[in-house]
């Protein structure tokens, strides 16, 4: 007999460390029975680390938990799910070539002799799914339900075999409004049932829509938990960033920047960024600004033809222009250094001087090769002008530090003399001494007239050299900052705005 005023889940002091890295550090973390529980934090504080110890992915290197009143060890996900720990991850973990039955009763199927009882299994299928306020075809292959549907099976598959503690992670990335919903009314079920839910999401909105309690992770440390009820969307933010915010300084800003270059009007796409309207002047930065998932990343890759929009026109001085690809917004002038510098950015076993020379080569056409002579001079001026270190310009770009590695990238583009520049996250990753340098490069390119859009988590860096922020949340634009107004208080208050979306309850 259960003990029900015993916590179904119990971590205490769950530490995990890599090579050189403590990726969890003494982490506690209580789930009640009934209750929904937010996972949050920034990229890299540890949630995915936390779970994957949780559920046996990752052996712990300290602590213990305790699963409804008995101490257990996961070994395995297969061991955690024995236990009663399941989980759902953000891309669904199916067959999609099998029907919905199958999926749902994969590894257990109901037999009758050596053959697969189906019409028992579809019955089976069909009545656990009305459970949760699915009526569907279980006989159907589970590709021709929309991904809200498919989340549902792998939810119901999830509590069959586990039933006391359910993970979700990022369940709602890929969802519209409707199907938010409906994810919800079954999460609203199971919690009705008992069960322990883990909800992780960058989505605030969401969260107070939903969960009861949240706990807060930062560099692999509990650095809150908090009783939703009792806090304000501004105490949360504040938690994950660690700003203080009667502490967060200010900066005037100066108004002086050219004429409109770029103007943008309604451009989106349907299920990952609102439509938006921006103009950006020449010698003017715009900061994007928000939590991870907020829209930073999509607004650049849209600006840039990276993803192609289904909504909106672009002029660049004064003339409409088409960018419906990479190819499209260089030749048009743009420049793109990605967030992800490792896999959309470097080449890594290429030479250092062919990454700086391959935009310019790619826009000049590969069957029109730069002179040998001419590469060299291009690769050199620009190791001397941003103070790359490296032994020659021969060695692959992947033996240099991720601060050379970046500033590589920035060469790249750099060369190919852009009129507007996208910097996505530009100094994550790098050391101190090159984030001071892209820093000082931004205010260089701004001076002498370059139009940038710099999408960066750094509210600092954001205050410091920004002539106006916008200000993202839930993958749509919700307020813009400009001038002595951009300061970490109010990007801190505009990304925490107090709103909630009512169709979700």
């Amino acid at each position: 007999m259960t003990n029900d005023s015993l916590p179904m889940l119990h971590a205490t002091g769950i530490s995990k460390f890599f090579p050189g890295t403590i990726a969890l550090d003494d982490v506690d973390l209580t789930l009640h029975r009934g209750e929904i529980h937010a996972l949050l934090g920034e990229n890299g504080a540890g949630k995915s680390t936390l779970i994957k110890c949780l559920t046996g992915v990752y052996r712990r290197d300290g602590g213990a938990i305790m699963l409804d009143g008995q101490t257990v060890d996961p070994t395995s996900t297969n061991h955690s799910q024995s236990l009663g720990i399941g989980t759902v991850y953000q891309e669904v973990n199916l067959l999609p070539n099998l029907t919905v039955a199958e999926n749902l009763y994969l590894g257990r199927q109901p037999m009758r002799g050596p053959f697969v009882a189906r019409r028992a299994m579809n019955e089976a299928a069909r009545t656990s799914l009305k459970g949760f306020g699915i009526d569907i075809d279980p006989a159907q292959p589970l590709s021709t339900y929309s991904v809200a549907v498919q989340q549902v099976v792998a939810i119901a598959r999830a509590v069959e075999m586990s039933g006391k503690v359910l993970i979700l992670d990022e369940p709602t990335a890929s969802l519209d409004l409707d199907e938010v919903k409906l994810l919800f009314s079954v999460i609203r079920q199971l919690k009705s049932r008992g069960i322990a839910i883990v909800f992780i999401t960058h989505f605030l909105d969401q969260v107070f829509d939903l969960c009861d309690r949240a706990t807060v992770l930062r560099n692999g440390q509990v650095v809150g938990s908090r009783v939703l009820k009792d806090v304000s969307q501004r105490d949360i933010v504040t938690l994950m960033l660690g700003r203080q915010l009667d502490t967060a300084p200010s900066a005037a800003k100066s108004a002086a920047v050219g004429a409109p270059l770029l103007q943008i009007e309604s451009l989106g796409k349907s299920g990952m960024l609102d439509p938006f309207s921006l103009t950006i002047r020449k010698g003017e930065v715009v900061g994007l600004a928000g939590l991870l998932g907020s829209g930073r990343t999509e607004t650049s890759k849209l600006v840039f033809g990276a993803v192609r929009a289904d909504s909106g026109t672009m002029k660049l001085n004064g003339k409409d222009i088409s960018v419906t690809s990479p190819r499209d917004a260089v030749a048009h002038g743009f420049a793109l250094c990605p967030e992800d510098r490792k896999t959309e950015g470097i080449i890594g076993d290429l030479s250092v001087r062919d990454n700086i020379v391959l935009a310019l080569q790619a826009r000049q056409g590969w069957l029109r090769p730069i002179p040998r002579r001419k590469v060299d001079e291009i690769a050199e001026h620009y190791v001397r002008t941003l103070d790359i270190r490296l032994a020659n310009l021969d060695v692959p770009i992947r033996l240099l530090s991720g601060g050379n590695q970046q500033k590589a990238l920035l060469a790249r583009w750099l060369a190919t003399d852009p009129d507007v520049l996208i910097l996505d996250e530009p100094t994550r990753g790098i050391d101190i001494g090159a984030h001071a340098e892209i820093i000082a490069l931004i205010g260089r390119l701004q001076q002498d007239g370059m139009a940038l859009l710099v999408a960066s988590s750094e509210m600092e860096e954001l205050v410091a050299y920004a002539n106006r922020v916008i200000v993202l949340r839930d993958r749509k634009q919700v307020g813009e900052l400009v001038g002595a107004d951009i300061t970490s208080v109010n990007i801190i208050k505009a990304i925490a705005a107090e709103t909630r979306h009512e169709a979700l309850q």
